[in-house]
């Protein structure tokens, strides 16, 4: 191992730089340096060697150029048991460079204005830096490279064990860690340029190559089973609240089946503003939820939609949480296991902490979608990924086309539009019942449309009389219709589009159905 006698240090984070830059003078290191960073050496009384004394050339336009140069990268990128590579840079007089401590310009930080323009993203993309981190990188066998402070103590430790030399290992990994701050970098900058370019194409297409970043927040226990293992990441660029910017107030670590149950309850509860709304989602399916002029009667509502259900459920609410809200989520015959909501006021917070050590309390702030960064849904296949847009549709009583002799009525579009919201989170085959703005029996992810309409029922149990069905896809068959029919049920909701419509039109106008089409479908895989 051979000592580090040079040091080339240029940070656009200068956090803990000078107290590194003391470490390294104590194992007389010469230390190269460049414009800011020079200055702030200097400044704290460290001796510094400015990098045009190295180049024999000044900095030039606005800085943009004083690191790339024959006299630095030559040092950095000599191979130390290379003859060849020895003499040449003595040949012209160039001296290796063993350390290099760089991080870049604060691209991120500068596009996550509000206010920023394109001229001002742009100038903010480093050249120098990711030059120098890469040719160090390359040549980790002989030289090192840091990128992150959190480091800087660690490798001063290290230099101390090696009297002033690091291991080649040591070196290695400092250079994983520096391709993967530049491939981070360069990211950011395709995503945020590609952004504009896509958008000023009016978003018609995906990107060809998806390069988005996620960062890992936790390990998890498991995953959906205790044999697999698990994790939770994070996008680089959150846009609005969610399962992945929520704060945990109480409880017990989320699991993987948590956070994905959570994360379905949640984004359910984010299609309704106008009222109070609470959901109860099992297994990453609704099996109950309302509106109601207050969210303690919409939380009452919601799991009395199917109780059995219910047991061990995630509970989603659109509104903070109140004290009396709270009572009923805690009462000693419901089990569960999450409550996520925008706030809670600080008694209802104690009422559901006193309920269960257990129990997982989160807080998201107030809930919005993002229709102008929404971002993508995308499910992972062995081999490759699908993309799509978020299914983000949204249909009012102006978008329903009525194809029976009869049309529903007010109170009936109201129900209508309130289980198609619902319909559009649940498992595909999917039938959803509702009256007065509850949900109350659910067929999911059946093989068949009418086996899903029978589930409902049963689940509904005569609740439904005089109420509503929506269909996440067409009826292919006037079969579940009639079973509709059988059940009571008033009113449909569905895209249409079957070779069978007319058919399945027929047999409601028989049956004295209200039938709307939407247009658009909402499967759920």
């Amino acid at each position: 191992m051979s000592k580090i006698k040079r040091a080339l240090i240029s940070v656009s984070n200068k956090e803990g730089i000078v107290d590194f830059a003391e470490g390294l003078k104590e194992f007389d290191v010469e230390i190269i340096s460049t414009g800011g960073t020079g200055r702030m050496l200097k400044e704290n009384g460290i001796e510094v060697t400015d990098i045009d004394q190295v180049t024999n050339f000044p900095e030039m336009m606005n800085g943009r150029v004083k690191t790339l140069h024959p006299a630095v990268h030559g040092g950095i990128l000599a191979v130390r048991d290379n003859e060849e590579h020895l003499k040449e840079i003595a040949a012209q007089n160039i001296e290796p460079i063993d350390l290099v401590v760089c991080n870049l310009y604060p691209f991120a930080e500068t596009i996550a204005r509000d206010d920023v323009t394109l001229e001002e993203a742009i100038e903010n993309i480093d050249i120098g830096g990711p030059t120098m981190i890469r040719s160090a990188a390359k040549n980790n066998n002989d030289v090192a490279v840091v990128v992150d402070p959190a480091d800087y103590d660690q490798l001063l430790a290290e230099m101390k064990v090696g009297n002033g030399a690091l291991t080649k290992t040591q070196k290695l990994k400092l250079a994983y860690k520096a391709f993967y701050h530049t491939a981070e970098y360069d990211q950011r900058i395709q995503k945020y340029l590609g952004g504009i370019v896509l958008e000023e194409e009016e978003k018609q297409q995906l990107p060809e190559t998806l390069l988005d970043r996620y960062d890992k927040r936790e390990d998890l226990r498991y995953g959906e089973n205790p044999h697999q293992k698990a994790a939770f990441y994070l996008e680089d660029e959150q846009n609005e609240p969610s399962i992945s910017t929520a704060e945990q107030l109480h409880g017990k670590g989320m699991s993987y089946n948590n956070i994905n149950d959570t994360d379905g309850a949640l984004e359910l509860v984010k299609e309704f503003e106008a009222k109070p709304t609470a959901a109860v989602i099992k297994h990453a399916n609704p099996c109950g939820i309302a509106a109601a002029d207050n969210l303690k009667d919409a939380f009452v509502n919601a799991h009395a939609g199917d109780p059995l259900s219910a047991f061990g459920s995630i509970v989603a609410a659109n509104r903070k949480i109140d004290a009396a809200t709270a009572k009923e989520i805690a009462d000693q015959d419901k089990f569960i296991e999450v409550v996520i909501a925008p706030d809670y006021e600080a008694e209802a917070l104690e009422i559901l902490k006193e309920r269960s050590e257990k129990m997982r309390i989160l807080k998201t702030g107030e809930l919005s979608i993002n229709h102008k960064k929404p971002g993508y849904s995308m499910k992972k296949v062995t081999g490759g990924l699908l993309v799509q847009d978020r299914d983000l549709a949204q249909t009012t009583a102006q978008d329903l086309e009525v194809v029976t002799e009869k049309a529903p009525t007010e109170e009936q579009i109201e129900d209508l539009l309130f289980s198609w919201k619902v319909v559009k989170h649940v498992k595909s085959n999917a039938i959803v019942m509702a009256k007065d703005e509850m949900v109350v029996g659910v067929g999911a992810g059946q093989m068949s449309r009418v086996d899903s309409m029978i589930i409902a029922g049963r689940k509904a149990d005569g609740r439904q009389q005089g109420g509503v069905v929506a269909s996440d896809a067409f009826f292919p068959f006037p079969d579940a219709v009639e079973k509709a029919a059988e059940l009571g049920i008033k009113a449909i909701i569905q895209p249409g589009g079957s070779i069978r419509d007319d058919q399945v039109i027929e047999a409601c106008d028989k049956l004295g159905i209200a039938m709307v089409f939407t247009g658009k479908r909402h499967f759920r895989h």
